[in-house]
């Protein structure tokens, strides 16, 4: 006769753990790609519920897209390039976003051009045409770029285009180099018929820029009120991307459930290109996901310093904290 009232109250607290979930909604910064698929196997395995989170992903359009969002409490946390969060911070002291987990240890900035057009390294891009979409973060540290590497910056043409004609643009020969992320531009080339061979990638990593990349990052307001929600989001995300390199085709399942359109093949390879460049690194793999050099980050804020000027002195504190992170960030095995 108690049979009936112990499954009712069973119900009952099924249904208020239902609805205890935090409602956790995450924009990314660009569109459903190969990169944004760990998130996605996050939701696709459980990772988030298991922290007690419902969240949903947006497609961002750009690497600054994001800040604002999350700045203004639109959305708790997002995913953006942390030496825009630097700048956004210095012009908007005191803003409620910050970077909670480094996710493109090696950031992807690159500028990609064609061979066939005389484009292969750095100083080629002078008395050349550069297409740059103006919210790109590669195109906001070319600045950098171009210090590092003596660039005249009057010999370059740049010509501003838009996320969608910017790789279809370059194919046609209307630019001769474009600025982008590496993995992205690259592949979008080989997808509109470019020869491999004749693609040339230039990363900023490798000529002179030690910036950091994108990283995760959260409404702090949010972060103080559900500390214990910050670090299960993080934690689900580290998960997300260990099953990502483990299994990069299984991965890429969950994203074309998210984007039909998709060609699994082609996002399969650009998503181990960003694995391979960009977030398994030597750094990653001696000191974990998530966590920041203090050393590389003092540098980073020096090379800023170049082409920016601070309205108030830089310091790490103020754009990036490991309070939400595990001690020894996650590893990636």
């Amino acid at each position: 006769m108690f049979v009936r009232p112990i499954l009712t109250a069973a119900a009952t607290l099924a249904a208020g753990a239902a609805t205890a979930q935090t409602e956790m909604p995450f924009a990314l910064d660009w569109k459903f790609e190969g990169p944004a698929a760990p998130y996605f196997v996050a939701i696709d395995e459980g990772y988030f519920a298991d922290a007690g989170l419902s969240v949903e992903i947006t497609a961002g359009q750009g690497s600054l897209d994001a800040i604002p969002k999350v700045a203004t409490g639109a959305f708790p946390v997002g995913f953006a390039d942390i030496n825009s969060l630097i700048k956004f911070l210095d012009q908007n002291p005191g803003a409620p976003v910050t970077a909670v987990m480094m996710v493109y240890d090696k950031p992807p900035f690159a500028v990609v051009g064609r061979k066939s057009q005389g484009v292969e390294a750095p100083e080629d891009l002078e008395s050349r045409v550069l297409g740059a979409p103006p919210p790109d973060g590669a195109w906001a540290q070319f600045p950098i770029f171009a210090a590092e590497n003596d660039l005249d910056m009057e010999a370059i043409t740049v010509e501003p285009v838009g996320f969608p004609t910017r790789e279809p643009m370059l194919a046609e020969g209307e630019v001769d180099a474009v600025t982008g992320f590496s993995f992205s531009s690259y592949l979008n080339l080989v997808r509109l018929g470019v020869p491999e061979d004749d693609i040339s990638t230039i990363l900023m990593a490798d000529h002179g820029v030690a910036l950091y990349g994108n990283a995760v990052i959260v409404n702090t307001d949010f972060a103080e009120a559900n500390p214990e929600a910050v670090s299960g989001f993080l934690s689900a995300v580290a998960q997300g991307w260990t099953d990502a390199i483990a299994d990069p085709e299984a991965a890429i399942e969950s994203l074309v459930e998210r984007n039909p359109a998709a060609d699994a093949a082609l996002e399969e390879r650009r998503l181990e290109l960003a694995i391979e460049a960009n977030v398994v690194t030597d750094w990653t793999t001696a000191n974990g996901m998530g966590p920041i050099d203090p050393d590389r980050m003092a540098e980073a804020l020096e090379q800023i310093q170049l082409t920016y000027e601070f309205e108030t002195p830089p310091e790490a504190g103020l754009y990036f904290t490991d309070a939400y992170l595990p001690e020894g960030g996650f590893p990636l095995e």
